[in-house]
């Protein structure tokens, strides 16, 4: 049996329409990406995946012809290398901009052959959270009374204390600190600016910083630089130091599982809806667009509690023989 021909059609045409190979280059690409990082404010890590997605694509495109089924043999046979699914995602999303930009911003008139083609379905994978007496654990670990101890002690209390990104953190200046209303401006995906609260022992660890991380930065005579968290050269910290800063303490603290800046994030998160915190407001300090993303933390809490339940409960299958 012949399958009829799919008679979708969007304001121009047929979907299927192919793309001219001359129409996807690098010098596109290029383009594209000032576009993303001068126009839409990408971030640098989002944007270098952006590029090297759009980049294999054009290379494997070749002189094939861009339209729906090439793309589909393409997510296809990424798919067959291994690929995960949330990589495959990306690469989609990463040509689904690419194509709007040249429909949109180059007045290219060519169909669009990302419409109506899915990715992979999401895996629906819960977040590591931490344990209340894992996070007591790590936060009431002693810590050297020098520069780096105070340092590190801030690195811990504010992640936690914010549920702030990694990212957020390092970019952290000593001008968006209010010690005295407990708060701190972060800025998060495409740069949209959020307060952060700073609860009593975070506002007490930075207070307990900032005096060392000044001295220290005399000491080293290093430029000026107003990032709150320095290196030790006296320069802004990056996140991948963070992440490590992070790791090692774990370990101290008997913490047997991987734990990264993201972790204290999704722990965060979860202790607030545990404790009563309503979604909405849980969104908010997240900087989360669309509540659905937040909305995951509520499976983590269901999840805590019937465990919780199995447990304790005499008819609970945890504890039927």
């Amino acid at each position: 049996m012949v399958r009829r021909a799919d008679k979708s059609t969007d304001s121009e045409g047929d979907l299927d329409a192919p793309v001219p190979t001359t129409a996807l280059d690098e010098d596109i690409v290029e383009r594209f990406c000032a576009h993303l990082r001068d126009v839409r404010n990408m971030s640098p890590h989002t944007l270098k995946a952006y590029r090297a997605d759009c980049l294999q694509f054009v290379t494997w495109l070749g002189q094939r012809k861009a339209d729906r089924s090439t793309l589909r043999r393409y997510l296809a046979a990424k798919t067959d290398d291994g690929l995960k699914g949330s990589s495959v995602r990306r690469k989609l999303a990463s040509l689904r901009a690419l194509f709007r930009y040249l429909r949109e911003q180059e007045s290219r008139r060519i169909k669009d052959p990302t419409q109506l083609v899915r990715g992979p379905r999401k895996e629906q994978s819960l977040p590591s959270v931490l344990s209340e007496s894992e996070i007591d654990a790590l936060l009431t670990l002693s810590f050297e009374n020098d520069f780096f101890g105070a340092r590190d002690r801030a690195i811990l209390e504010t992640l936690y204390s914010t549920g702030c990104r990694v990212s957020e953190l390092s970019a952290i200046q000593l001008r968006d600190l209010d010690l005295r209303s407990g708060v701190v401006r972060v800025f998060g995906k495409r740069r949209k600016e959020r307060l952060c609260m700073l609860g009593r022992k975070a506002r007490e660890a930075i207070d307990d910083y900032l005096p060392r991380r000044q001295d220290w930065q005399i000491e080293k005579q290093a430029p000026q630089d107003n990032s709150l968290l320095l290196n030790r050269l006296g320069t802004g910290l990056s996140p991948r130091w963070i992440l490590e800063v992070v790791k090692r303490h774990a370990l101290r603290a008997g913490i047997q599982r991987r734990l990264t800046p993201h972790g204290l994030r999704h722990s965060f998160a979860t202790h607030l809806l545990d404790h009563g915190a309503d979604l909405r407001t849980v969104q908010e300090l997240l900087g989360h667009q669309n509540l659905e993303t937040t909305a995951i933390y509520t499976h983590v809490s269901m999840a805590r509690l019937q465990a919780v339940y199995e447990q304790a409960h005499p008819h609970g299958s945890a504890r039927e023989t």
